[in-house]
This record gives C-alpha cells, structure tokens and sequence, in this order.
C-alpha cells in the first residue's frame, strides 16, 4: 500500500468519530504499529486535528475537510462522471453546485488528475430533460432540505389528477425519472411521485418536521417490511435522520 493511500485511510478512520488506538490501526491496515505512531506525527504536523497520545489513543476534532489532492486518478474519473450525469439530469442548481465542487477540487489537484477528469470518455447528452422540469427538480429539492410543505396537481397514471398536500421527504433518480417520497395528507400514508406527472407545484411557507411515524426512517423500514430485505446501504445514507 502507498503512504499515500494509508494516510487517506488514516484519515477516514478517524472520521467515524471514534477513539482510535495505534493497535488498532495497525490491525486495520496491516502495518506495525510504530508506521501508524510515525504516520498520525506525520498528520498532525500537516495540520490534521488529531488528538491524543501513544498507548491511549487518538480522536480526529470535527469539522475537518480532506484535501481534495488526496483523491485518486479513479475517484477523480468517477467524481466527473458524476458531475455530468447531474449536469445532463438533474436541476439547475445541482447542476451548478455540481460543476463548482468539482472546479473547485480541480483547482487543487496537480494536472495529471487534471487531464483524468477532462479527458474522462463517458457523456451524457444535456437536453434529456427539458427547462420547466429542471425548475420543479430544483424547487422540490429545496422543499426536501426545509421540510416545507408542497401542495400540488399531480396526474396518475392513467391521467385523473388529483390535488395534494405533501410533507417531502426525499428525492429519487431512478434512472429515467426523479420521484418524489412524501407523507400525503390526502392518503395519510407514505407515497411516492413521479416529478414529470406533477402538473403544478406551490411552496406553502409551512415548515413540518415530521413525525417518527411519518419519516424518511419509517418509509424505509416499512419498504424493507415488505420486500423482506434490507435496502442498499446508498438509500440508507440518511436513515438516521428524523425526517
């Protein structure tokens, strides 16, 4: 293993937010110990917030960003293929902050990550989703974020439309289409819309948090329940959040 790369991994131990010992760390990583002692030095005197002390154990301070340097010529590929398909499918302002985070790690990386990203042979074409729906992706996002309630016309379907009062939870890309999951105050159940069936939208200014009975947390477990399997570990990132 690079040092590089076991400092990289230093790093993301530490920011499970636990105490770490050198033992430990050497077990994980496969190294003496002594590498580990001379490797957290290493750290610290580069300005990483770590604490602590031989034969006690270290903790890294929150609120540490990891040098963008550090990534590697695949993660740098993947980070760019991911800013394209955001670009080509997401919202307006994904799409923006999409592009500034990753010009902003280019700014700091040396130019032979540089070339990976631009040279990155993988496009996704920018007009598969036309203006007015990169809008109500945008608007809903922002919903999702606040906890704003929405009321909207949505069609089915088969076309009937219905008019809605919604607690957003979170928004899904499955591919071909962003869906909306929300607590339904017409249904009082969890339900899920299609964003390209939604006819009209109108933030209300009401901000909700929702119940436990009504979160993100609670839609997930009913939805394992009942397919009686555990979801991916990517839709579970925000489980424990009470929305």
């Amino acid at each position: 293993m690079r040092r590089a790369d076991r400092l990289f991994m230093i790093v993301q131990a530490f920011r499970r937010g636990r105490m770490l010992t050198a033992k430990t760390l050497s077990l994980e990583l496969e190294v003496s110990e002594r590498t580990i002692y001379r490797d957290i030095a290493d750290l610290q005197g580069a300005g990483v917030p770590i604490d602590g002390a031989a034969g006690v154990g270290y903790v890294m301070r929150p609120g540490f960003d990891l040098p963008p340097l550090m990534f590697t010529l695949d993660e740098v590929s993947a980070l760019a293929a991911g800013v394209r398909m955001i670009m080509a499918f997401g919202g307006d302002a994904m799409r923006d902050a999409a592009r500034g985070a990753l010009d902003k790690i280019e700014s700091a990386l040396p130019d032979d990550k540089v070339k990976a990203s631009d040279g990155l042979r993988l496009f996704v074409p920018p007009f598969l989703i036309d203006p007015p729906h990169r809008v109500m992706i945008d608007r809903i996002n922002r919903a999702v974020e606040r906890n704003e309630v929405l009321e909207m016309e949505y069609a089915d379907e088969a076309g009937a439309r219905t008019t809605r009062t919604i607690r957003p939870l979170a928004l899904i890309f499955w591919g071909k289409a962003w869906t909306l999951i929300g607590w339904c105050e017409l249904r009082n159940d969890f339900r899920m819309f299609r964003v390209d069936r939604i006819h009209s939208l109108a933030e209300t200014g009401r901000i909700k948090r929702p119940l436990p009975k009504q979160s993100l947390a609670e839609y997930y477990r009913l939805l394992e329940k009942k397919e009686c399997a555990p979801l991916p570990a990517e839709m579970r990132g925000g489980i424990g959040d009470p929305r």
